[in-house]
Formats: structure tokens, C-alpha cells, sequence
């Protein structure tokens, strides 16, 4: 059993910043948005651990525990109202329009982006390599934050980690996007990849992984499956869009 972290009924958000050695830095900032159905937060292996991670490749790292919506304080009452929101998630098995949100949560993560540029130079980070990912609702707060658009908020880049697959409308200022999903994720790997279209459709940069099984959640511990492989992937997506300083990756020499 994982000794996850939960939190719930979250009125106040906060950053946590996980900086790397800084002989290692390398300039590239994260911020990370935990899931759980705005109704909770999986802080340690949707957080946490996804920041000690990428500090440890040399990204800066901030947690962002963002504010969600209300929940009975019996726990009984609250597992039983999240049972009945994952149902109604997983029964959604067509792309039934835009993925959903909670624009608290999506305000949080504007204020976020807009806290770590403009404290870029406390934090040793270029203000132009500030992106977001998220973990399910996470992800739809990452995305939420990347369709507001705003210049002095938009990610420079965003992954999207087991979240909706519905298609949106892509703004023209769109940044990179990574996405990672297993195929037998009950919640969001039965209506396809459409928002993958949606970018290729803008003519943006998008990178897909589908994992064969992983379920939903799989965040960044061992799942025994090839979901262990996103956080190396998403660290050479990152290279290969010279997100990490230096070179992109060279041609496989034969």
C-alpha cells in the first residue's frame, strides 16, 4: 500500500519550491499540480515525489496545492461523494466537449506561473522556461491555464499526465504540450486522443504516450507496467525542445 499524502478542503493554496543543486540547475522551471477530482490531493506521488524528481535532473520544482471544493468533514460521507464522481468519470466514455474544471483551481495556477517568473531571478530560472504539468485534475488546471492565454501566465510548455482527451480549441500562442496516458485508464482511455489532433490540427508541437496498462493514478511510483517510463520521457521531450539549456539530443549513431 502507498503511503500517499491526501489533503482535502484546501481554501488557501501555497507553492512549495524543490530547487536543484546548483551545480546541476539548468534553468528550467515546473510547476506541479497534483490530482484528485478537486475534491482531494494526492500531495506525495503526484507532488512531491514529481519535484524531487525533476530537481534532481536540474529543474526547479513547485508544488502547487490549489484550492478545491468543499467536502464533508465525515470521512465516510467524503468516500462516498468521491466514489460517486469517479463513477459518473468513468461512465463519460465519448468526448462529450471540453474537459472539465474548477476555476479556482485554475486561478491558483495562473498565480503560480506568475509568482515563480516574476521571482525568476530568486529562484536562478529563465522566466521563458516556466511550464506546468499536472496529474487528472491536475492536468485539467494545467490546461486550464494554458487556454486562459494570458502573456504573463501561459506555460512555455505543459504536460498533461492521465488527463481528459477531449478536443479544445488551441490558442495560437500554444505552447509544447507532452501527454501520457495508459490505454486502460478507466476514467479518460476510452474516448481517444483528441486533444492530440487539436494540437497537431494548431500546427503545435505534441508529444503522445499511450501505455499499454497503468490504469488511472499511476503518478510516479513503480506500477510494474511501462508507465515507469514517462518521467525519463517527459525529461527528453523537454531536451528535445532545448527546454533544458544545450543541445537537443543527437541522431542515434549507427
Amino acid at each position: 500500500m502507498l503511503d500517499e499524502m491526501i489533503v482535502r478542503n484546501v481554501t488557501q493554496p501555497t507553492i512549495t519550491p524543490y530547487l536543484p543543486d546548483p551545480a546541476k540547475a539548468n534553468g528550467a522551471a515546473v510547476i506541479v499540480a497534483p490530482g484528485g477530482g478537486f475534491m482531494q490531493l494526492s500531495m506525495r506521488y503526484e507532488g512531491a515525489k514529481v519535484a524531487e524528481f525533476l530537481a534532481s535532473q536540474g529543474v526547479a520544482a513547485f508544488v502547487l496545492k490549489y484550492r478545491l471544493e468543499p467536502t464533508p468533514p465525515e470521512e465516510a460521507a467524503y468516500v462516498r461523494l468521491m466514489g460517486d464522481r469517479m463513477a459518473a468519470a468513468a461512465r463519460s466514455d465519448v468526448d462529450r466537449g471540453p474537459p472539465p474544471s474548477f476555476k479556482p483551481a485554475i486561478d491558483d495556477g495562473i498565480a503560480a506561473m506568475r509568482f515563480v517568473r516574476e521571482r525568476a531571478a530568486q529562484f536562478k530560472v529563465d522566466p521563458k522556461r516556466v511550464g506546468m504539468i499536472g496529474f487528472s485534475a491536475g492536468a485539467m488546471t494545467a490546461l486550464g491555464v494554458t487556454l486562459a492565454n494570458q502573456p504573463e501566465s501561459r506555460p512555455d510548455f505543459v504536460g498533461l499526465i492521465y488527463g481528459p482527451m477531449n478536443a479544445v480549441e488551441v490558442p495560437a500562442e500554444a505552447p509544447p504540450m507532452f501527454a501520457a496516458i495508459a490505454a486502460d485508464d478507466p476514467l479518460f482511455g476510452k474516448a481517444g486522443f483528441a486533444i492530440v489532433e487539436s494540437w497537431r490540427s494548431a500546427r503545435k508541437p505534441v508529444e503522445l504516450h499511450v501505455y499499454q496498462t497503468g490504469g488511472h493514478g499511476f503518478g510516479i511510483h513503480n506500477t510494474h507496467t511501462s508507465t515507469v517510463l514517462w518521467p525519463g520521457q517527459l525529461v527528453e521531450w523537454m531536451r528535445t525542445n532545448r527546454l533544458l539549456g544545450g543541445e537537443a539530443p543527437k541522431a542515434w549513431d549507427q
